[in-house]
């Protein structure tokens, strides 16, 4: 019998076997990027982690409804409820429309998840195309008595929520602590209390996101769009949210709470969140300014790259690592990963060039089991990779001819490389319809060439280079952090 699919289920904190709640349908919702600068390294972690999730849900027999999605309003500076939201203020310092800056992030975010070949989901809508569910909401819980309004902005009340349920469940905060602690360290300003968060905020003259609503003009929160979102495209009760552990609070638990105020009940069932990718240590992350973008990754133009590194690579070194345990960055790591999927992507070539033989001593009837095994132990894709490198070295003996094999036995082997190394694992030949891998090092180099055109003030060069790449369909743009590009 098959062992069942176990996940870890951050709520419980605990692996439990996957019980979707209408069967053979799944509902996921996965939180994806906010839409204002080019997707780094630290993004790819959760689009591939949750890639292979659907992967392995839709493997196993179930209908998946993966919605993934985009953040294109109400995401503030320092992701609490001050500052500027992150997409207008990116729109005010380049004198564009934030549609604008919308729409170049997100077909640059799509790009580069096309080069690490992630499935797209099957819905990916936009915060501000739910403007009206976000403020259904929002009265649902003022109705409910978990919310107020002060000077045209709506609260959560955290500590009313907190007398009838317990809001810190998903993290492990205990409210209590944390609010004798931080009473006396900051004002609450128009909150009642430090730890409520905006359902819905005033927007002050200079806000360019502003719509009108029963509290005056203004725009929602950032932690509303997912509990409507969710709710709306996966029922008022689903299988399974994920996302970054940097979500799991505020973020993820402020969605409980909204979902309990606003219905009486929680809305997910399995937590799953994926771990941090780190540079010495520290999380890579845009607010601490050391991160890398994927662009610079497949160009080698960042400085602490050694060379550059292709789709491919990326995505065999994120799994090389289980999603829950954190994954340091490093050129070493990165070139041994490298290595290692050239020597697995040679081993599934070769496959093709073995024969078989009238009898074998090659015996492959456990290995399939065992490869469902390890991805049913909450996905633990480096024991796949290692079951697969086990094979590899198996296909060299055969290539020497120290090895034999029988005819479904080899069937057997090159079913499992197809199923969990190409459609699970999603690794594949990058020259085999991949011709658009080396754009980015290519375009990456005629701007370098044209930055040093500027550099000698032959600015007609430079204007030239310019007209040609959009001729081609490729735009750029100069910033005071550097030229960007994007696909038309």
């Amino acid at each position: 019998m098959q062992s069942p699919l176990y996940l870890y289920n951050t709520l419980t904190r605990r692996k439990e076997p996957f019980e979707p709640l209408h069967p053979p349908f799944v509902g996921m919702y996965v939180c994806g990027p906010t839409v204002y600068s080019e997707t780094h390294l630290g993004h790819a972690r959760p689009a591939i982690t949750f890639d292979i999730l659907f992967r392995w849900l839709q493997h196993l027999g179930y209908r998946v409804r993966y919605v993934r999605n985009i953040t294109d309003v109400g995401h503030l500076e320092n992701d609490a409820d001050s500052g500027e939201d992150k997409i207008g203020k990116k729109a005010r310092l380049e004198q564009l429309e934030p549609m604008e800056i919308v729409q170049r992030y997100m077909n640059s975010f799509h790009y580069n998840m096309q080069l690490l070949n992630t499935l797209p989901p099957s819905i990916e809508p936009m915060a501000s195309g739910h403007i009206i569910e976000q403020q259904q909401m929002v009265q649902e819980i003022l109705r409910n008595g978990y919310a107020y309004e002060v000077n045209g902005s709506v609260y959560f009340d955290v500590e009313r929520y907190n007398k009838d349920y317990h809001y810190g469940k998903l993290s492990g905060r205990v409210l209590d602590d944390l609010l004798s602690y931080t009473r006396d360290l900051s004002g609450t300003e128009e909150k009642r209390s430090p730890y409520d968060f905006a359902l819905w905020k005033k927007a002050d003259p200079a806000h360019i996101m502003r719509w009108p609503s029963p509290w005056g003009e203004g725009y929602p929160g950032w932690h509303l769009e997912c509990s409507v979102m969710s709710t709306k495209y996966l029922g008022e009760v689903f299988d399974i949210h994920g996302g970054g552990m940097d979500l799991l609070f505020p973020h993820h638990e402020c969605e409980i709470a909204q979902n309990v105020a606003a219905r009486g009940k929680e809305s997910v069932r399995y937590w799953i969140h994926n771990n941090m990718i780190t540079i010495n240590g520290q999380k890579m992350a845009r607010s601490l300014n050391n991160f890398i973008t994927l662009q610079e990754l497949f160009s080698g133009r960042h400085p602490l790259l050694a060379k550059a590194y292709s789709p491919m690579t990326v995505r065999f070194f994120i799994l090389q690592a289980h999603y829950r345990s954190t994954l340091d960055f490093s050129n070493e790591a990165l070139q041994a990963a490298e290595k290692g999927l050239e020597r697995l992507l040679l081993a599934m070539e070769n496959l093709e060039r073995i024969s078989p033989s009238p009898s074998g001593t090659v015996d492959t009837s456990q290995l399939e089991a065992n490869c469902r095994e390890a991805m049913n132990d909450d996905l633990n894709t480096p024991v796949l990779i290692a079951l697969l490198f086990e094979q590899v070295k198996v296909i060299n003996q055969l290539l020497e001819g120290t090895a034999s094999i029988d005819v479904t036995h080899l069937e057997n082997l090159k079913r499992v490389f197809r199923i969990y190394g190409q459609d699970i694992l999603g690794l594949q030949a990058e020259k085999a319809g991949r011709t658009d891998d080396r754009l980015p090092a290519l375009v990456e180099l005629v701007l370098q060439l044209r930055q040093e055109a500027r550099q000698r003030k032959d600015f007609a060069s430079s204007d030239r280079i310019r007209d040609a790449l959009l001729k081609l369909g490729i735009e750029i743009k100069d910033t005071k952090q550097g030229t960007e590009w994007r696909l038309l």
